[in-house]
């Protein structure tokens, strides 16, 4: 009895995934093929970037031009978990036609908003409220400031409407294109890999080295744009920052077997109190309902995090700033992605197995398929020990600290500003 429930519980989860997976892939050739663009347009000339409707008229026509012919094609397919289980003669199949049923409640909530029912919109239409945003957007279901995204950072992207399962396999998870994309530590190998793949996808790169030389990728016939600064003096990029979208913090120095004075002060500086003055510059910039959904961090923080990396000083100074993004994230007013990387064959590592192009490479398969620790490594014990201590790491700091400010704070400092007194109070280089 308890198997026959459990099989019919499954059946009734799958047919409302089905249907899910219909609604997006339905959505996403809405954006591919002409005839059904046209009528999904309509649902695009609705919103303001408030998510205020334009027009009351134009919001009522959207519903019967979009979303009620988007609502039978889920209903008509949400018939075939039901020929599947009838043709394999299981039983309590009754659940199959969850689907159906589910399907109904987006039909009637469409037509009730087409034919301007009060309240309708409140009560159905969720993902476009209007208001200050209250959260990041999530990774596994859409929330409103991931669905804004669709509508105004890249239509060509972010399609799903209840789970993100399809933006991830289709890899629209996060848009690259047309994105102002910094990258530290430019002038190393792996800067210069991210550099090429990112302008590859449509992003314009800004590179930030500490080297007086302007850095020309492959296959380019000018320099990208090249801002040169040192560590101690990260507030000479906050109005350079105050434009880009995307920061990727992945500077630093291996000292290998030193263990001098001068040697820790260097580790520590560059590899961790550098990149969190920057980190919270960054932050600072994210005021608006716009730059919460599209503005993000990414750290490279090594899996020196959870591994031995044979230099003692590395390791350390990398699980100091690892534990530092980790506990940062709790009140990020944007995405933090970590970068978790394994032996790359570069200037810091000579003797590293993979190419740091195909490292590039696959941080942005992962990046776009919203990944927020991207792992990359040829160690199996990294895949498995990373999560757990993320997770324990993130537990042990929730309980055992506290936030005095708002996580999404109108208050920010103005563009151009001086950084705030957290940037102001970190050690800095002498």
């Amino acid at each position: 009895m308890l198997t026959d429930w459990s099989v019919a519980i499954v059946i009734g989860l799958a047919s409302i995934l089905w249907v899910e997976l219909v609604r997006d892939v339905y959505h996403l050739i809405s954006h591919a093929w002409q005839p059904l663009y046209r009528l999904h347009a309509w649902h695009h000339r609705v919103f303001r970037p408030d998510l205020s409707v334009v027009s009351d008229e134009i919001y009522r026509k959207a519903h019967w031009y979009n979303d009620v012919p988007e609502s039978l094609v889920m209903l008509f397919l949400s018939l075939l978990p039901v020929g599947i289980v009838e043709g394999l003669e299981l039983s309590d199949r009754g659940l199959a036609w969850l689907g159906a049923v589910y399907t109904l409640s987006f039909l009637g909530g469409a037509i009730a908003r087409g034919t301007g029912i009060a309240r309708a919109d409140e009560l159905t239409d969720l993902t476009h409220r209007p208001g200050a945003f209250k959260q990041l957007p999530a990774q596994w279901w859409v929330n409103r400031p991931y669905h804004w995204r669709h509508h105004f950072d890249n239509q060509k992207a972010y399609y799903c409407g209840t789970l993100t399962i399809v933006d991830k396999i289709a890899g629209t998870a996060l848009s690259l294109k047309g994105k102002r994309i910094a990258v530290t530590g430019a002038s190393g190998t792996l800067g210069r890999a991210l550099l090429l793949q990112l302008q590859k996808r449509g992003a314009k790169v800004i590179a930030l080295t500490s080297k007086p030389q302007a850095i020309v990728l492959k296959d380019s016939s000018s320099p990208a744009k090249t801002l040169v600064w040192q560590a101690g003096q990260e507030s000479d990029l906050a109005p350079e920052l105050e434009k880009v979208d995307i920061l990727i913090l992945n500077h630093g120095i291996n000292v290998h077997d030193e263990r001098t004075p001068d040697a820790i002060a260097r580790s520590y500086e560059i590899n961790a109190f550098s990149q969190l003055r920057l980190l919270e510059l960054f932050l600072n910039t994210v005021r608006t309902n716009e730059e919460i959904p599209t503005k993000e961090v990414w750290v490279n923080t090594s899996e020196a995090e959870v591994n031995p990396a044979f230099s003692p000083l590395y390791e350390l100074s990398k699980r100091t700033l690892g534990d530092l993004v980790t506990l940062r994230r709790l009140d990020s007013p944007c995405i933090i992605r970590k970068l978790i990387l394994g032996p790359f064959k570069s200037n810091l590592n000579p003797v590293g197995v993979m190419s740091a192009n195909w490292v590039a490479k696959q941080i942005l398969n992962l990046a776009v398929r919203d990944v927020r620790n991207i792992i990359v490594t040829i160690n199996p014990i990294t895949y498995l020990f990373f999560p757990v201590k993320e997770l324990f790491s993130s537990l042990y700091f929730r309980f055992f600290t506290r936030s005095k400010t708002p996580r999404f704070n109108s208050a920010f400092p103005t563009q151009g500003s001086v950084p705030s007194e957290t940037v102001r109070s970190l050690p800095k280089s002498p």
